[in-house]
């Protein structure tokens, strides 16, 4: 039972599968679904460095909500008309409720669309990246890694759990208490866990396994983001992740890595937290820094060998209209 002021996460509201084996009603098919995301969101970034990595881009087509919206939901801001091209909608709640014409949960990203009827699937963004590499395993490129392998995961499974709990939650918990006493313990426990990651990856490249697996995907959406967003507007300061060498040293590793920094806005992160949490952020300045160039300094973590796409191969190049603007250095 969470404490006076601790902040609890909403459960998806739509967490169908869709699976390969016939075990739900949404099959697997090639170009029935449209993954819904968001540059700015951790749990979508996820998705879309999954999808990237498997090659599943000609399977499922992708569609971007912008960084700012309101109590109506994402909204596909930066495209013409403000309108997905493909589902014809302005607020990605109008799928939602096609799928639920009561719905009154959250409306979440990322969410699996169905073209045909414009419902929503799923935003079961636990499992969604999970299915990527276990139910699509047909439509996967030619040299796409196992980021899931099964004789690891039980200690992926694990290594995630906490992840989940203590880093990726960690830092919302931090950053949406109400009470001095729920943030420190979120604080606290925020570092905590840090801490343990940092001891564990002071001696293997990646955590678990030599090679990228799931688990490296999950800390590393919530790293990449630590410093342009967690560590001042959620109050996570005890240091910078760049004050943080192991982990600072991880998390550029898999930035240089095809497939993770390729999918980073940091404008547009830096854009959704401080001008949509007004409750912390009344103003809706956005701060200029920090400097993101820093994230193409060299780093010396292949010194601990490993290999990123284990027997596989690197991504190709982001596709058309999927990219997102080049650090200049």
């Amino acid at each position: 039972m969470a404490g006076e002021g601790a902040y609890e996460r909403e459960p998806v509201a739509l967490d169908e599968r869709i699976t390969s084996d016939g075990s739900s009603p949404w099959p697997v098919e090639p170009g029935r679904y449209r993954l819904i995301v968001a540059r700015a969101c951790p749990w979508a970034n996820r998705a879309v460095i999954v999808r990237r990595l498997l090659g599943l881009e000609d399977a499922i087509s992708l569609g971007i909500a912008g960084p700012l919206h309101d109590e109506r939901s994402w909204r596909f801001h930066l495209d013409p008309d403000n309108r997905d091209p493909v589902l014809g909608i302005e607020w990605l709640g109008e799928a939602y409720r096609k799928a639920d014409p009561n719905f009154s949960g959250g409306i979440t990203v990322p969410a699996m669309v169905e073209i045909s009827s414009g419902k929503v699937v799923t935003n079961g963004f636990q499992q969604l990246t999970l299915d990527f590499s276990t139910q699509w395993k047909a439509y996967h490129r030619p040299g796409a890694p196992d980021l899931y392998p099964e004789h690891l995961r039980a200690e992926i499974d694990e290594v995630m759990a906490g992840i989940y709990t203590e880093v990726n939650n960690g830092v919302y918990r931090c950053g949406f208490a109400t009470t001095q006493e729920a943030y420190e313990e979120a604080y606290d426990r925020l570092f905590t866990h840090l801490d343990l990651l940092s001891e564990r990856l002071a001696h293997q490249r990646y955590l678990v396994g030599d090679t990228i697996t799931e688990a490296d995907i999950r800390l590393w959406v919530t790293l990449v983001r630590f410093d342009a967003v967690y560590h001042g507007h959620f109050k996570c300061n005890r240091q910078k992740l760049t004050e943080m060498p192991v982990l600072w040293e991880y998390a550029r590793d898999l930035f240089q890595t095809p497939g993770f920094g390729d999918t980073i806005d940091f404008e547009q992160i830096k854009q959704h937290y401080y001008g949509v949490h007004r409750q912390i952020n009344p103003t809706g300045v956005v701060p200029k820094g920090p400097d993101p160039r820093v994230w193409l300094e060299p780093h010396s973590r292949a010194r601990l060998g490993g290999r990123p796409f284990g027997d596989g191969t690197p991504p190709g190049p982001v596709r058309p209209g999927e990219q997102v603007p080049p650090i200049v250095r």
